[in-house]
């Protein structure tokens, strides 16, 4: 370290299980001691933790960043206990989660989270959504509510806001038009 002005600041110390105050006082760094332990040590930290890594771009700018982490810290960093340690520590870690990081951006997705592949629609499924198309809007509605949905006639009556009979009717007449339509389909594909 070089002649830059070190305060020491009294402290209670740590204490051991047996009660005995184990630390001296702590000695701190100021700004002026701050930046000559940045002159004196960025270039070797930079050099060990391009060694770690095996990139000087990622080397400099994770010493970097340890070293803004360690300003904010600078009333803390304990001179006697080795602050470019400290720095050393930081800036391989944050090497290796830009490595994890930069590494799971190559991996290919997880395939549990990816969509299923859109299902090919055959002849029947086709032929029953434009069947579909072709009812009136409540009698579709209805149908879709309760075939496709799974929901009960007082359910679907509940959701479209009407009497449960009025359901009822619609399904019956959705029913048969699309029995209807279906069975037209059905011709057309077996002559066509």
């Amino acid at each position: 370290m070089s002649n830059a002005t070190v305060r020491q600041r009294p402290t209670t110390g740590r204490i051991s299980a047996r009660g005995t105050l184990l630390a001296a006082p702590t000695v701190v760094m100021d700004e002026e001691a701050f930046d000559a332990f940045y002159q004196d040590s960025f270039r070797r930290l930079v050099g060990q933790i391009y060694a770690m890594c095996g990139n000087v771009a990622e080397a400099q700018d994770c010493v970097q960043e340890a070293f803004v982490r360690a300003w904010d810290k600078r009333r803390s960093l304990d001179v006697e206990q080795s602050p470019e340690a400290w720095v050393r520590t930081v800036a391989y870690r944050l090497a290796v989660s830009r490595w994890r990081r930069a590494r799971k951006a190559f991996l290919p997705a997880d395939r549990a989270h990816e969509p299923p592949p859109p299902q090919e629609p055959d002849i029947t499924r086709v032929a029953l959504a434009r069947a579909l198309q072709s009812l009136p809007a409540d009698q579709r509605r209805a149908i879709v509510l309760h075939h496709l949905c799974d929901m009960s006639v007082a359910d679907v009556a509940l959701e479209v806001n009407a009497p449960i009979g009025t359901v009822k009717a619609r399904l019956s007449r959705g029913r048969a038009a699309l029995a209807l339509l279906l069975a037209d389909d059905a011709e057309q594909v077996r002559h066509g």
